[in-house]
């Protein structure tokens, strides 16, 4: 049975403390236990994490790649990543840069649903950058998110995406603005000729969450957005493996920001939102785009884009979402920075005119078709 592997960037003082450091990585995410009370044999031979390579990566920085017995994380998710970076994440100056998966995970955990080549089926878009207004603010009610979600469509929108912050406040309750909002994009769909996905943001109590998915599919909703950073990304591979839900996902990075942000420690930009959400299942994977206010870099966005879409990964391929900085006078930028396979957030420059926002919407539009027809 193939084994699964993880390369880990590991600050060390030499190649001696580093192979420590990997070691104890080995123990720590396997069986938790020092190495002279492992039992011999299986658990010895097999259970326990294997070194298979490690080097200087240089300025005090190793890498090492440890192997795991599929048999250590069985078939679900979030044992699955508490053997990659479980209590290892508790430690400094240790950061999961690649993982790969192996053929017999690979299996186990088949990822989106969809994928890049599905969504563009639903949505009619059949080349070129998808774009995705978002509904905010929280504090509007059903029926003026409703409105937005029409202009949107009217605009060309291909995806309608709800903010993630909108939940079950009492101004906008999740069933009845889910309700009010894909009857909306079906009108305008249907007056439009269009295909428009309207993805509501999922909300709801742990023990509300199936009812909740199976409302907003009755209500016509297009796909779903989750929040793995707070529901978990087992949640995202129950939705994606849910034969009778059969929408996309979108996921959102709420929450997942300090695994990241920090050099040496946590996970790699491109492994967090592109190698993890496809072994979840997302079709859409969202993340801060560079020149936004959140200050991820260029570099930083192109391996998400490259993880999400590298044909060699882990299930399909899937869509990256920048989000922020995205405006008419950036969007040749944007297309020559993501290429085609990429799905636009748009925010907060929308709503300078809300009862007018298919306009905006529109110059978008129009911005980045004409940038995809040039080749940018």
């Amino acid at each position: 049975m193939s084994r699964f592997s993880v390369t880990y960037g590991i600050r060390a003082s030499d190649p001696a403390d580093a192979r420590a450091r990997a070691e104890a990585i080995a123990l720590e995410q396997t069986v938790e236990v020092p190495r002279a009370v492992v039992p011999e044999g299986h658990i010895a031979d097999e259970i326990v994490g294997r070194i298979e390579e490690i080097g200087s990566a240089g300025a005090g920085v190793y890498h090492a790649t440890i192997s795991y017995a599929p048999d250590s994380a069985g078939d679900e998710i979030t044992q699955f990543l508490n053997v990659i970076f479980g209590n290892s994440s508790i430690q400094q100056g240790i950061r999961v840069i690649a993982i790969d998966p192996g053929d017999e995970m690979a299996r186990r955990f088949p990822g989106p649903r969809f994928g890049i080549a599905g969504l563009r089926r639903l949505t009619g878009r059949r080349s070129g950058g998808m774009i995705s207004p978002v509904l905010k603010p929280m504090g509007l009610s059903p029926g003026a998110f409703a409105e937005l979600a029409a202009g949107c469509v009217r605009g060309g929108a291909d995806i309608v995406k709800e903010d993630h912050g909108l939940a079950g406040q009492p101004t906008a309750p999740f069933r009845p603005r889910v309700e009010a909002v894909a009857e909306a994009v079906r009108k305008a769909n249907a007056a439009e000729g269009r295909s428009a996905l309207y993805f509501p943001n999922l909300s709801g109590r742990v023990d509300e969450i199936s009812e909740n998915l199976r409302f907003a599919k009755q209500a016509g909703a297009g796909g779903i957005l989750v929040m793995p950073g707070l529901y978990g990304f087992g949640v995202v591979d129950r939705i994606a493996r849910d034969a009778e839900f059969d929408l996309p996902v979108m996921t959102h990075p709420a929450f997942l920001g300090p695994y990241v942000l920090a050099a040496d420690t946590g996970i790699a930009h491109g492994v967090m939102f592109g190698t993890i959400q496809r072994l979840a299942g997302a079709d859409i994977s969202v993340f801060p785009n560079v020149g936004g206010r959140f200050g991820f870099s260029a570099g930083e966005c192109h391996e998400i884009a490259d993880h999400c879409r590298d044909a060699g990964g882990p299930g399909r391929p899937i869509l990256p979402s920048p989000g922020g900085g995205m405006s008419v006078d950036r969007a040749a930028d944007m297309v020559r920075m993501y290429g085609p396979d990429v799905v636009y957030l748009l925010g907060g420059s929308l709503l300078a005119d809300p009862p007018r926002i298919d306009r905006a919407v529109a110059a978008m539009r129009r911005a980045v078709d004409a940038a995809d027809a040039a080749g940018a």
